[in-house]
């Protein structure tokens, strides 16, 4: 079980994921974006120590500041989401995600994050038609949410695997866990690409038009610690406005996105500021993280924040 003690007074926490991405389209949208409610807040608010990462770690930046801030453990790959979400007290967990590959000439590219018009009665027949390969192989298969579902087994007791925000859309090479645990993971993947490929369900989303499931990612895998997890923290509020965007990379969205995000959850946390409220906020880019918190702070650097503070779109690219 999570345990978490909140101070008296927690404040605010804004956690902002895809605050900035390393594309040439993002980068180009970046600056001609007006974002005053954040600049005020990055002038008046004192960074963190950065949370280091690269592009191609395992676990997002903006997973990782989540799981620091519940009392997570935060190694790449092993942040325990399934078991998290299943409040499960014992055992190692993961997500199956149900998906779609494209298998190119020289790359296989997973569609996306989750499939378009997947029913409830779709994934429910899937579920129970894969049920058994799973067994065979001591994993117990659950059903979660029609996009996503829960898996129990020791093959998941240390198995680092990608986060869903790193492999949409994107060439699954560098991505699959290669370790001589996955490997019944790696064959059932297989199998299950036999399996899928003359389903009735299959049959039927091709005949509309729709992308068949061909395989399954796993992700969020490992237990929760055996010890009482505490943190001094605020659980922060995680917006997604930007992710869509940025994960299609459709860069004119995700900057209008931003602008709506500014009028709104970053104006309300500057008012919360405004107000004498202990404040957070959180950026997270495809590398690295910021978070820039309320401390007090005399006259003097109060107003050599003023004037020193980077325009925001300079500081996000450093994400």
């Amino acid at each position: 079980m999570v345990i978490r003690h909140i101070p008296d007074n927690p404040g605010m926490h804004l956690l902002i994921p895809f605050a900035f991405c390393s594309s040439d389209g993002c980068q180009k949208s970046l600056s001609s974006l007006s974002l005053p409610h954040l600049e005020k807040l990055l002038s008046r608010l004192t960074p963190e120590p950065l949370d280091v990462g690269d592009a191609f770690s395992l676990s997002t930046p903006h997973e990782r500041a989540l799981a620091r801030a519940l009392g997570l453990p935060t190694q790449d790959g092993l942040i325990p989401w399934a078991a998290l979400h299943a409040k499960a007290t014992a055992g190692a967990w993961a997500f199956i995600t149900p998906c779609h590959w494209q298998v190119g000439a020289n790359h296989i590219t997973m569609s996306g994050q989750t499939l378009p018009d997947f029913s409830a009665q779709e994934s429910q027949a899937l579920l129970a038609a894969m049920q058994p390969y799973f067994e065979e192989d001591g994993i117990a298969l659950l059903d979660d949410q029609p996009t996503r579902w829960l898996a129990r087994g020791d093959i998941f007791d240390g198995l680092a695997t990608a986060s869903l925000d790193r492999v949409a859309g994107r060439n699954l090479d560098h991505w699959m866990p290669r370790s001589a645990q996955a490997a019944p993971l790696r064959r059932l993947q297989s199998e299950m690409q036999m399996l899928l490929y003359t389903h009735p369900v299959n049959d039927a989303r091709t005949a509309r038009g729709a992308l068949p499931v061909n395989s399954f990612w796993v992700s969020g895998s490992g237990a929760l610690p055996t010890t009482p997890l505490t943190t001094l923290k605020p659980a922060p509020s995680v917006t997604t406005r930007l992710c869509d965007p940025a994960l299609n990379e459709d860069w004119t969205a995700w900057a209008q996105a931003w602008q709506a995000l500014d009028a709104t959850e970053c104006a309300a946390l500057l008012t919360a500021l405004n107000q004498g409220e202990n404040c957070q906020l959180t950026l997270c880019g495809e590398r690295h993280a910021q978070t820039f918190v309320t401390q007090p702070q005399t006259l003097l650097k109060k107003l050599t924040r003023l004037f020193s503070s980077p325009a925001s779109a300079t500081f996000l690219e450093t994400l």
